[in-house]
């Protein structure tokens, strides 16, 4: 372990493992993008910590192992309220990465100079992609907002400070010509106009300067490969491979019975299989005859209700886990032998306790190809440890709705879990016909002569997960988006009906919000 301590991100000392001073080969008085840039020539294997010299005594080096459990980890920690990046940047950013949850590990590419850390052989990989004469908070901005998608794990990660540790030193933040700079060379072109937008919109600011400058950046490139430094991390997150699958089910009887044979072929079998029936219909009885009728290698917990909603369905299964682990399926999968076996491999070479697959129709091509985190969760492609589902459930406020199972994946991130999205893991997912007799669910909204936009859920989510800046982008870019289709083409007139279809879909937002805590 080396530890570049640093003021105002210039070298002040360089100490080892037992804090003892390392002199050999670095400058005192550089800066640390510059001590950087030499240990990456080095091709040195050590875990690289930084930190203000105001931390350096509160540094929780014990807790180091647990944190960077393999080699591709990045983490550092902010305890200012002040981001390096300003909260404009939210205007462009789609992901649920930016409203950290500081009071436990959580994934985000914000990066902070204050305390952190990365395995050396990441920075030697990617050296000829990185731009060294940066300043130090851009330069791991930067880094972390390219290689996330590419497969470094990067969080906010307040173990890397002793409990308690107090605000020593604010962050100095990025001006805004700094923002048009980070916008242009690390998303497309288009977003700095965007952005330039959303200043003179939401804040009656012109940008006419900082969008001119940013013009002679380059879009960085983010074709990472960090594959040649293999993951293999040292926790220990499986006991024993005890799994329980569950799945609701509506009108699919032949559907589900292949995936109950696809359950029986696997070379790691479920204990339990938790499969939970509805049937709106009042006189109406179970369909699944085939589930007494034949044997089967598992166990089957079956409940019939008369109550439809996937959200209820999940929950009512949920409740039923014995396992150490729990596999969220659907009931037009179609499933590889070796699914729980590979499944539980990847769990144990990535040290994580919630993994999602790819989920494609037959029809679809594979897009995202590197395993990484995402912020997105499959409701029906999912492996997720036990005792966190005893602290999360479905939320109804989204029942015959969309955005379930983002929240779900949301409240799972807020205890401190990440998701990670297994890009060598498939799931067929058939998309069945709709069972036959789904009744048809009158929204709350159905009859208001002002449909919202966008739909209440969506809203719930992003008023829930998205910052404040974040929110206003996405108003405007829906707005966008939906006047191209819009049969208003009066452009005042659509901005006046959007205006009131947005603020309908936040009065149904905050009507469901309400309704459930009733």
């Amino acid at each position: 372990m080396i530890i570049l301590v640093h003021q105002h991100s210039k070298l002040t000392q360089v100490l080892d493992a037992k804090q003892q001073p390392i002199t050999d080969g670095f400058g005192i008085g550089e800066t640390i993008t510059k001590t950087l840039e030499k240990i990456a020539q080095t091709n040195t294997d050590e875990l690289i910590i930084w930190c203000e010299q105001q931390y350096l005594d509160h540094l929780n080096i014990d807790d180091f192992s647990k944190i960077f459990h393999h080699q591709r980890v990045l983490a550092s920690y902010n305890l200012s309220e002040t981001d390096y990046l300003p909260k404009q940047i939210g205007y462009v950013e789609r992901s649920y990465f930016l409203k950290i949850n500081k009071s436990v590990t959580f994934p985000t590419w914000f990066m902070s100079s204050h305390v952190g850390g990365i395995h050396a052989s990441v920075l030697t990989h990617l050296k000829e992609d990185l731009n060294f004469l940066e300043c130090f908070d851009y330069f791991f901005n930067s880094l972390a907002k390219r290689a996330m998608v590419e497969g470094l794990f990067c969080y906010s990660e307040p173990r890397l400070l002793l409990p308690n540790t107090s605000v020593k030193t604010e962050t100095k933040q990025a001006s805004t010509d700094t923002l048009f700079k980070f916008v242009k060379q690390h998303y497309k072109w288009v977003w700095i106009f965007f952005l330039s937008a959303c200043y003179l919109i939401y804040e009656r600011k012109f940008t006419f300067f900082p969008l001119l400058k940013s013009l002679f950046y380059k879009q960085l490139s983010t074709h990472f490969n960090l594959d040649q430094i293999s993951i293999q991390s040292s926790k220990k997150v499986i006991n024993n491979k005890d799994i329980d699958v569950i799945i609701p089910t509506i009108g699919r009887k032949q559907y589900l019975y292949d995936v109950l044979k696809d359950l029986s072929a696997q070379t790691i079998l479920p204990k339990n299989v938790i499969i939970v029936e509805q049937n709106p219909l009042d006189d109406s009885v179970s369909e699944l005859n085939y589930l007494t009728t034949q044997d089967w290698p598992f166990n089957i917990k079956h409940t019939f209700t008369h109550q439809s909603g996937v959200c209820n369905a999940r929950n009512l299964a949920l409740s039923q886990v014995e396992s150490e682990w729990t596999f969220l399926g659907d009931d037009d999968n179609r499933l590889e032998t070796n699914l729980i076996k590979t499944l539980f491999n990847h769990i144990e070479q990535y040290g994580v306790q919630v993994g999602t697959t790819v989920y494609l129709q037959p029809n679809e091509t594979q897009t995202y190809l590197k395993t990484a985190q995402t912020s997105i969760f499959g409701a029906g492609n999912s492996i997720v440890k036990s005792s966190l589902i005893k602290q999360v459930k479905f939320n109804m406020n989204y029942e015959f709705n969309y955005g379930e199972d983002n929240d779900f994946g949301m409240q799972l991130r807020h205890l401190g879990e990440d998701v990670v999205y297994f890009a060598d893991i498939k799931i067929t997912h058939l998309k069945a016909p709709i069972g036959g007799y789904r009744t048809k669910v009158k929204q709350l909204w159905a009859d208001d002569v002002v449909k919202p936009k966008p739909s209440p859920t969506i809203m719930l989510l992003n008023e829930t997960y998205f910052t404040k800046h974040q929110l206003l982008g996405y108003k405007l870019l829906l707005g966008l988006r939906s006047f191209k289709h819009s049969s208003t083409k009066n452009p005042f007139a659509y901005i006046k009906q959007y205006k009131k279809q947005w603020k309908c879909s936040q009065f149904w937002s905050a009507k469901l919000q309400s309704k459930h805590h009733a």
